[in-house]
């Protein structure tokens, strides 16, 4: 690959060539605590924790953690939700020398029992809620598990006593988090020899097709996404560190969330304030209780904003970051929330594998509809074709692939997969069909697995929500293909209507859609949903709908 054509895109202060820091995960943390120690960290339901008492938890839970047998090589699982627990486990694991496994809290138990065997993950710290504790309960009586370290609301309460030297002992089958909280601070703390290889987190991939693969994310991996952040948000003047607000609603355990409001927003000094879940009116409260100046979302959430009564006269004027990202947000939606909430709006494209960020908006003035950006500094994007995987020129849509320092190590133990999803001069090929511009933005047409065949025609169904999305009855939408006799394959809308609105008829959606779509790519039937099936994060989610249409076929 030798042109860089966005390379003349990038906006004064950043640059595709800027030094990436890689550094081990702890390290960034202890910069952030060296700097701003009295700054607030966390908040969460009526607690709050500055940069060094997070500091002090974190030495002390790691301390626990080796007692209880966590070292090098040492899987521990979190299950956990949006939780102080979540931040202070995750690094006291690594700490400790072991690495994260992370968990969602709405994986079936067959998701869990094959996540848990197949990482190996011997400790596994969750929460004491019904949903949670009862389904790793029945998990945790059979190998590999033999710990469970449970956490509860009260954990951070009252300074608990010391743990007694036999309550956290190796084989330990029950512990509560609150003695790791009480337990003597880690003696010696564990030191990466070669953050490129030692593997940090392995983050399990959502397995639309087949059992889910567990991605490899070194050290260098993480830190060198969150060096892609800061140059693209903090070099550009967007946020200043020492001085941001987060309100964090995204689950921690998922990689957008887990790198951009974590990892980056305490590498910063930013306060996190932590949500379990959204909830459209406690969010907007919050953004003009606490002055929030960054918020991450997805586009259902946007969605959600934009069909607020009252959100052009709610004061959002204190938020200087808002982005959407997991999936590609309908540039109908996204006019909407800037036009009617008075707030700025960038989007981004990226995946587990590439520590979530592959491209960025370049700055609000550079935003251009449809396009998921440029590449961020240190990663090269190239186009290929889907059959003979030759370099398309600017214009033409192929697979999107991607290299650079935060591209996973591999998945593990699954170097047949690895292989795949590789090509021979190291880019991972990322799944989604897209073209690249003259001048480096990127724009996302689909999924190559959701890419359907019509008469011979390919058909992608985000062209169709992108119209569907247009009509002023529709809250949400989501296009599949289902078996067709003549054509092979036919698209199918599922529809959430707005409150209040008069459904068109499926005749009444096809003449409206006349002017955006072609008659090859024309939704051919429609079904209204009181809801539409959502991922963990919050993103709308086919799987569901197209294993209810095989079941059907």
């Amino acid at each position: 690959m030798t042109a860089r054509p966005w390379l003349k895109s990038y906006p004064p202060g950043t640059s595709w060539e800027a030094p990436l820091r890689l550094a081990p995960l702890g390290a960034l943390l202890d910069a952030a605590v060296q700097r701003w120690p009295a700054n607030t960290a966390l908040r969460y339901d009526g607690l709050q924790l500055d940069y060094a008492q997070l500091a002090g938890h974190i030495d002390r839970v790691a301390g626990g953690l080796q007692r209880l047998g966590v070292r090098p090589g040492v899987h521990v699982g979190l299950y956990l939700p949006n939780v102080p627990q979540y931040v202070v486990a995750f690094f006291a694991v690594l700490r400790a020398g072991g690495t994260v496994v992370n968990y969602s809290p709405l994986d079936a138990g067959h998701t869990l029992r094959h996540k848990v065997e197949d990482s190996q993950t011997t400790v596994m710290v969750t929460f004491d809620q019904p949903e949670l504790l009862q389904k790793m309960e029945a998990i945790a009586a059979q190998p590999p598990l033999r710990t469970l370290v449970v956490a509860t609301a009260a954990d951070f309460a009252a300074a608990a006593s010391p743990a007694p030297s036999d309550a956290l002992a190796p084989g330990a089958a029950r512990v509560p988090f609150a003695t790791l909280l009480a337990a003597a601070p880690i003696a010696v703390p564990h030191a990466p020899a070669d953050i490129a290889r030692e593997v940090a987190v392995l983050q399990y991939t959502g397995g639309t097709t087949g059992q889910p693969k567990g991605a490899m994310l070194t050290h260098a991996n993480l830190s060198a996404a969150v060096s892609q952040v800061w140059h693209t948000l903090v070099a550009s003047k967007t946020l200043d560190e020492g001085e941001e607000r987060f309100l964090a609603v995204l689950p921690l355990f998922h990689i957008y969330a887990l790198v951009v409001n974590m990892l980056f927003g305490l590498s910063i000094g930013a306060e996190l304030s932590l949500h379990q879940r959204f909830d459209l009116e406690t969010v907007l409260r919050e953004f003009v209780e606490r002055r929030t100046t960054v918020f991450l979302g997805v586009p259902t959430m946007y969605v959600a904003f934009t069909g607020h009564p009252d959100i052009e006269r709610i004061d959002l004027s204190s938020l200087r970051f808002c982005n959407s990202g997991g999936a590609p947000i309908a540039a109908e939606v996204y006019q909407n929330f800037v036009r009617m909430a008075q707030c700025r709006l960038q989007e981004g494209w990226g995946m587990t594998e590439s520590c979530t960020m592959a491209t960025a908006s370049p700055g609000f003035s550079h935003y251009r509809p449809g396009s998921c950006g440029i590449p961020v500094p240190g990663v090269d994007v190239r186009v290929i074709d889907l059959q003979d995987q030759r370099e398309l020129p600017p214009g033409e849509r192929g697979e999107l692939c991607i290299r650079g320092p935060n591209v996973m190590a591999g998945y593990w133990n699954r170097p047949d997969a690895t292989a795949e999803a590789m090509t021979s001069d190291g880019f991972l090929r990322t799944g989604d069909v897209g073209y690249m511009t003259d001048d480096g933005f990127v724009y996302i047409v689909d999924r190559t697995k959701d890419m359907l065949i019509c008469g011979g025609f390919n058909v992608y169904p985000r062209n169709i929500e992108e119209a569907i999305y247009r009509h002023p009855a529709v809250e949400e939408v989501i296009v599949i293909g289902i078996p067709d006799a003549y054509r092979g394959q036919s698209p199918k809308a599922f529809i959430k209507f707005k409150d209040g609105a008069t459904p068109p008829t499926l005749a009444e959606l096809k003449a409206f859609l006349a002017d955006y779509l072609g008659k090859h790519e024309m939704v051919q039937a429609m079904e209204a949903r009181t809801e539409l099936p959502k991922t963990a994060v919050g993103k709308l989610s086919k799987k569901e709908l197209q294993a209810e249409a095989a079941a059907r076929a």
